[in-house]
């Protein structure tokens, strides 16, 4: 895997679609400072210091038509979900679709974007932001609940070792992701589920959908018992 370090960005996202035709698949962009980092829905993603992780992957398979893209946010918030906990010791959770959660506080935002060329798709900028040492005073200005490995270890991550831990694992279980889709992820992404067999509501473009949760499809999709029936939603945000 190719890493490009930069000292300050507007984007990791923006630099990997800006540069998306010259970049190899699984070259991985990270910067020190990021000036107009986002989230999913436009949400703005805060620079939290220098001493975190803002990295995006640049993914170009050989059959990119045939490339499971709806699930690469899920695919990678199984992989901070198992770097969390495997090096960390932390019990991290995912809310739908990719948000991943420790303690009940978001420890890192997720955003794939794609690139296309005559109406084809040529290649997805995949982003994460993760807060590796985010102190407290940092924490306490973003609008949602949010923390940090530093905030809930006491011990501070160096950002290469972390960067390290999370691109290998990325690496290790990619081939199995593009063969196989969100199915070869399933199982891990359901025992780390926190919305299951609860009541929630969720936004699909705007409209509010109230029901219980029951399960996660071999898609990746959410199963909404709603007044008695089953709806299956595909895009989404629970609130």
């Amino acid at each position: 895997m190719k890493i490009i370090h930069l000292e300050e960005i507007n984007s990791t996202n923006d630099y990997v679609k800006k540069h998306i035709t010259e970049l190899e698949d699984l070259t991985a962009v990270y910067a020190d400072r990021q000036t107009s980092g986002r989230g999913r829905l436009t949400r703005k993603w805060v620079d939290s210091g220098d001493e975190n992780l803002f990295l995006t992957i640049a993914a170009k398979p050989d059959d990119i038509k045939n490339f499971p893209a709806p699930n690469l946010t899920q695919y990678l918030s199984v992989i901070l979900c198992m770097v969390l906990e495997d090096d960390y010791n932390l019990s991290p959770r995912i809310k739908w679709p990719n948000d991943v959660l420790v303690n009940n506080k978001k420890i890192a935002g997720i955003l794939a974007e794609g690139t296309a060329n005559g109406g084809n798709i040529i290649g997805i900028a995949l982003g994460i932001g993760v807060n590796l040492n985010t102190s407290a005073d940092k924490l306490a200005q973003i609008d949602k609940p949010a923390t940090s490995i530093y905030n809930e270890t006491k011990t501070r991550v160096n950002k290469e070792e972390f960067l390290n831990k999370l691109l290998s694992k990325f690496c290790l279980l990619y081939h199995d992701f593009v063969r196989d889709g969100f199915i070869s992820i399933k199982d891990y992404y359901v025992s780390k589920a926190m919305f299951l067999g609860k009541e929630i509501s969720i936004n699909v473009l705007g409209n509010i959908h109230t029901g219980t949760a029951v399960r996660v499809t071999d898609a990746g999709a959410l199963v909404l018992k709603e007044d008695n029936k089953d709806n299956t939603y595909y895009i989404g945000d629970i609130l």
